[in-house]
């Protein structure tokens, strides 16, 4: 089973992510504070990051370009969330996210995007 870390400083949102990946058939992993995301990729390293824009006193985009500049983690494919920030344009630069989903969005849509990251990563 691939496991999937949300990453959002909204419990409700990772209340109700981790119900829906589950029930699609991923192992979950949440966390609400930004600051403990590498020690979280050690303790079980995802196969990928679902990573709000918006974490309190972080910005996810700066975290995603961590994570896709260490060698130890820049494989593991992060799809940025958002409601206030389209990164779309961004996909192609240096740190950038594998995709982008913007909040509220369409479960069909969301799932859809974690298959294609996963199969491509496994490709």
């Amino acid at each position: 089973m691939k496991r999937i870390l949300a990453v959002d400083d909204n419990d409700d949102i990772l209340e109700v992510l981790r119900y829906i990946l589950e029930d699609s058939g991923y192992v979950v992993d949440t966390l609400s504070d930004g600051h403990l995301l590498f020690d979280k990729i050690k303790e079980h390293t995802p196969d990928l990051i679902l990573l709000d824009i918006m974490l309190g006193d972080m910005d996810g985009r700066a975290l995603c370009k961590d994570i896709k500049t260490q060698w130890d983690t820049q494989g593991i494919p992060v799809i940025l969330v958002s409601a206030s920030h389209d990164v779309a344009a961004t996909l192609n630069q240096y740190g950038a996210p594998d995709d982008f989903v913007a909040k509220p969005f369409d479960l069909d849509v969301l799932l859809n995007i974690i298959q294609r990251q996963l199969a491509s990563k496994a490709a």
